[in-house]
Order: structure tokens, then sequence, then C-alpha cells
């Protein structure tokens, strides 16, 4: 039986081992850390629960892939539920919008609290959806970097209506040219942050993303967003793939030009015929394969935004917060110069409050809810944190408070913060980036690290830092993407 070696147990990682695993192969995966998981980890505090880090769950197929893979019920092992109110959107100025999954209900309350027109409301969603329609097969599904991808009649349908992409234009610029309303654009413009990039500067075809929410909905895991990754890793245990924990490699084993396996920490050498690299591709260039040629084009690349997140025990329970609650800047464009031309955090930034507690009660005592405070924060350049976190702290305090009418700092009964050399060191992400490189220019997508190695025969890459992006949907597509590349490279079933 042909051996495979996977390198981090994240999402993408424990993926690929699984989509390796159904091809036939050995595999073993080896992590650093004494948990699974990657950034879908957890902590239990004071009788509070959080997820320490992605807290959106969207496209819930690609997990039940897996599961199909192997002739498992998925609902037998993870099960979620589907969310009526996407998220709730609170200004300054008293405004609120709660935005439904129901497209019309969406449409109609959009209309009639920004005063938008029916008609351009309609346009842009069905635009999002030709976007990603179009471009699906090509950005996310398939390898960029390989020439097959680019002769077949998906690509050439997208290349026929590239103008509707609108690639040469910013998020910022598209938004306005369907909507009047400065808090309806602001709105729009809040979904370059899923991959950590400036609205005005990433290309408009980010708009396919709320297209996501919208048409295939958003959704909660029982048991919260740890359960995605556990459930899969048990998965795994059950298919005998092999998780090594505590196993940091410090090497990648080349030999004529291929991989040929890896060495450990403790200089132990494990052989394989492919290895899958889910580490970022950054440390893994200057660590796992120090001898060898850096592509240094992507490894130069402008780095996402990172996070500062303050996990807060609340001892009261809000009825106008849901799951997802979005507490805007009163100046969007400023917030963004901070992030990336000033490396900083200025004092009015637009704040996320996720709270799983009210769809999974156990999550924080009784009349009582597990707040997870994020905003976000530049990648990590030895920024003064320790100031940056305390400022930081009392103006969210002050935002939040405002705005909810009620002194939030009274109400914290536990706390635990991360900040982005935090989220460096504990999961190899290089200065602290959420998602790799940014998607601040229109060739992005293409300068992004294929998901193999152009120098080293069977080295493949997965995760957030790779083609085709960071979030769990995108690091599950990398992970098939290297399925369907090693199947072609290895012949298997």
């Amino acid at each position: 039986m042909p051996k495979a070696i996977v390198i981090g147990a994240g999402i993408a990682g424990i993926a690929a081992s699984l989509r390796l695993r159904s091809q036939g192969f050995d595999v073993e995966v080896y992590e650093a850390n004494p948990y699974t998981g990657g950034k879908l980890h957890y902590i239990a505090q004071d009788g509070y629960r959080f997820d320490l880090g992605p807290s959106l769950f969207t496209m819930p197929q690609f997990v039940e892939e897996l599961f199909e893979l192997f002739g498992e019920e998925a609902t037998s092992h993870f099960e979620y539920i589907q969310k009526e109110v996407i998220c709730n959107y609170f200004w300054s100025d008293g405004t609120t919008f709660s935005a439904k999954s129901d497209k019309q209900e969406y449409i109609e309350e959009l209309c009639e609290t920004f005063d938008e027109s029916p008609t351009k409301v309609n346009a842009f969603l069905n635009r999002n959806q030709q976007k990603y329609e179009l471009t699906a097969p090509l950005f996310l599904e398939n390898s960029l970097h390989k020439l097959k991808t680019y002769l077949n009649t998906n690509t050439l349908k997208s290349i026929t209506q590239f103008y509707k992409l609108h690639i040469f234009q910013s998020l910022d610029q598209t938004a306005k040219a369907y909507f009047n309303n400065k808090k309806t654009v602001q709105l729009i413009n809040r979904y370059a942050t899923y991959n950590g990039s400036n609205p005005y500067k990433t290309p408009g075809i980010m708009s396919l993303i709320p297209h996501l929410e919208q048409y295939y909905g958003t959704f909660f895991p029982k048991g919260g967003m740890h359960r995605i990754s556990q459930s899969l890793y048990e998965l795994g245990l059950r298919q005998n793939v092999s998780f090594n924990l505590n196993s940091k490699v410090s090497s990648i084993l080349t030999d004529k030009g291929k991989a040929v396996g890896v060495m450990l920490e403790n200089r132990e050498e494990q052989k394989a015929d492919l290895v899958v690299c889910n580490m970022d591709v950054f440390p893994t260039y200057k660590s796992l394969l120090a001898g060898h040629k850096a592509p240094k084009k992507t490894l130069a690349q402008e780095r996402s935004s990172s996070a500062l997140i303050f996990y807060w025990g609340i001892e009261r329970s809000f009825s106008n917060l849901d799951l997802h609650n979005i507490f805007f800047s009163d100046n969007y464009k400023e917030e963004f110069e901070y992030l990336f031309a000033k490396k900083s955090i200025c004092d009015d930034p637009t704040v996320y409050v996720n709270i799983s507690s009210k769809d999974n009660p156990d999550d924080a005592p009784e009349n009582c809810e597990n707040w997870f405070v994020m905003i976000n924060a530049p990648a990590n350049y030895d920024q003064d944190w320790n100031a940056l976190v305390q400022k930081t702290r009392v103006n969210i305090l002050r935002k939040l408070s405002g705005i909810l009418n009620m002194d939030i700092e009274a109400l914290i009964a536990t706390e635990y913060i991360l900040e982005p050399s935090g989220i460096e060191k504990n999961t190899s992400s290089h200065r602290g980036a959420l998602y790799g490189a940014a998607s601040n220019d229109i060739m992005a997508a293409f300068l992004r690290h294929p998901n193999f190695n152009k120098k080293i025969k069977n080295l493949y890459h997965c995760g957030g830092s790779v083609h085709p992006g960071g979030g769990i949907p995108l690091c599950m597509l990398s992970a098939k993407i290297v399925s369907d590349l090693v199947r072609y490279d290895f012949k298997t079933q």
C-alpha cells in the first residue's frame, strides 16, 4: 500500500488525509500541537466554552462529502442547524439591520432600512451568483497552475464573460455602482475581511462572497465550530488514519527532486511516497525546505489581516443579539488605512461579536453568554501588542456599551485574549496572518502558492496560505484539489 504523510492536522490537513485514505493510501499525519484542528480549537474557562478560531460555517456539503467517501451518514456524527438570521448589524447612530437568510425578506428589509432600489439589490445579488458560477470551476475547484484547467468549456465560458467579474475595480467601487446609502456600501465592503483584505483595493469579484451566505445559507454546528474538525478527526481514526500529536516535523526529506518523507524534531525519519504540507508556505520554505530555493514573489506578497480577539464570559443575556453581530466603525476607510498602511489599530474599529451560546446553551451558565469579540488587526510586525491590546479593549468596551446602552465591562466574568503574535505562535501562520497573503491585487489569486510544488515532485500543499485561499470552505477545497492532483499523478482510484 502506498504511503502518504500529511504535515499538520488543521482542517485542510485532516480533509486531505481522509481523501488520500479513500484513494488507498496508508496515511500518517504529524501534528506539532497536542490537539487536532489547527485554528479550529477551543478553550473552556470558568464555566464558559469558546471556539478560538473560525466562527462562520457555510457550505456544510464539503464536510458531508468526506463522510460519504466512506459510506457513512454524516448526520450520525455531525449535526448542524441553518440560521434564519445571517447577521445583525449595528451603527453608532442607532441604525440596525438584521440580514435574513430568506432572499426576498432580505431584499425588502434592506430596501426599507437603507432606502435602496429593489431592482438594483436584485441585480447585485444575481450578478454575485453569476460571478460564483463563472469562477468556481476555475478559481476554487481546480489548480490555477495546471494547463489542463484552462482547456475546458467552463474556463472558456468564464474568459468570454470576464467583464461580468468586476476584476478591474475595487469591491468598494462595485458596491457603489449598485447602492446609494453609505451604510449599505459598508455592509458589502465588510466581505473583504473574509479573506483578510482591504475593500478599497481588493477586486470587485469578492462580492461573490455574500452570495455564498445568501444562496447556500449560514449554519451552526451542534457542539460548536470545534465539532467540524473533531468529527472529521474521529472519522479519520475510524478509517485507520494515523494521527501523531506532539510530533513536530523539522524538515521535508527529498531525493533527486522528489519528496520521500519527513524528519521529525527528534531526528527520526519517516519515509513516504508523497508528502502533503498543511503548514503555512512561508515557514514551510524557511524551515522545512531550508535548503531549497523559495518562490520569492509568492513569499513577498502582502500579508492578510490578523485578529485581536477578546473571549468574554458575560453575566447577562441580550435579546437583540444573535450568533453573528457586527458593530460598525464610523470611518471604515480609516480602519483599513490603519490595518494595512500603518500596521496598527484605529480608535474606532468595527467589532464582531459571536455568541455560540445562543444556539448551544451549554457554552455559558444560565442567563449568561459567551462573547467572542473580534476586530481585524494588522499582521504581526513586532508591534507593542500589550499597549495595543489595552488601548483597544477600552475602545471596544466604549463602543459596545454605547450602542447596547449597557456597561459591558461590569458584566465580564472571565476573559481570555488572543492577538496576532499569539496566533502566529499557536498556528505557525507567518506574522499571524489568518489567510496567508492578502487579496489586495488583481493578480493575487494567481500569485498564491499552487497546491503542488513546482520544484519538488510528490510534494503537495493545502490550507489557507495556498490556492484557493483561507476560510473553512476554501481550505477544504484545497484538500480536494490536492487529492485530484494525486489521483492524476499516482493513477489511484
